[in-house]
């Protein structure tokens, strides 16, 4: 297998990539940790014209954590983002989730920005954005833009972010994640989920839910959250009882499809029992935290 013809960039900067990217627009791909983009150019699945190399930007890669805000390079490596104490302290679902993106050797070289640009529905990665309210900071040559990770996932392998824009940073506001958890069935270790969920929940004083949130990945165009099941949590004092009723309205809601690895009955099933795990581990650690 080997890749079309293209012209090779590998700009030092910011700026640079920007340039290169208002100059060839839509017919320039980046080129993150390749992990996703490599393999597209192999099969002939993708024909840029231009590749963007970011590789050697070394701003791209920074973790920094204020009063309210964790914000994450996008060219953050996955197993960097998994090992960070600093990371894993400020919300511990980051790491849990990154263990089941697929193999050290590949979160060696992927980037937390190379999954969600790429924007696969069973990826875990752009879940966990959503779950978590993340903002993602889109540059291009002369202004910048935010977007919420709720208007970012579009459809299948396809984003919000404009032609000549890259995306730059993740932010991810503080959460007193007292509760979290995320479970998800793959052919194998390792593989695309066939479906999966993603729980987080916070407490307030009085012990009770004060946000929750339920998000499916691998079984529609985008992860989803379940904002009935989100619903059905707030305000409640949870016990093994409402997370299992809050469970089956997953069940209810998602309408996944069905493909050679698994029915859409399978999916729709699966999706319960996954949110009823996700929400069991949940409670297990808001009672571990007090």
């Amino acid at each position: 297998m080997k890749p079309p013809v293209f012209e090779y960039h590998d700009p030092a900067t910011v700026d640079e990539a920007l340039d290169l990217l208002h100059q060839y627009g839509d017919d320039a791909k980046i080129l993150a940790g390749g992990q996703s983009l490599m393999p597209m150019l192999n099969f002939r699945l993708a024909r840029p014209a231009h590749v963007i190399d970011i590789n050697r930007i070394d701003a791209l890669a920074r973790i920094d954590r204020s009063a309210d805000t964790l914000t994450l390079g996008a060219m953050v490596r996955q197993r960097v983002l998994e090992r960070s104490a600093v990371v894993y302290e400020w919300c511990g679902v980051v790491r849990r989730a990154l263990a089941f993106v697929g193999h050290p050797q590949i979160r060696n070289r992927g980037t937390l920005g190379g999954s969600l640009a790429h924007a696969d529905p069973a990826a875990e990665l752009p879940a966990l954005a959503l779950a978590l309210d993340a903002r993602l900071v889109l540059r291009r040559a002369g202004g910048q833009r935010v977007v919420a990770a709720r208007d970012f996932f579009v459809r299948p392998l396809t984003t919000a972010a404009r032609p000549d824009e890259l995306l730059v940073e993740v932010e991810l506001p503080t959460w007193a994640c007292a509760g979290y958890g995320i479970h998800e069935v793959a052919m194998r270790h390792g593989d695309f989920a066939l479906g999966g969920v993603i729980t987080v929940l916070t407490f307030g004083s009085d012990r009770r839910i004060d946000v929750a949130r339920v998000v499916a990945f691998g079984v529609a165009d985008r992860p989803i959250r379940i904002e009935a099941a989100e619903a059905a949590l707030v305000g409640t004092s949870p016990t093994e009882e409402t997370c299992a009723a809050a469970a089956a309205l997953v069940s209810e809601v998602v309408d996944p499809p069905s493909d050679i690895h698994a029915s859409a009955a399978y999916r729709t099933r699966l999706c319960g029992a996954l949110a009823r795990r996700a929400l069991a581990d949940s409670l297990v650690l808001a009672r571990e935290t007090g």
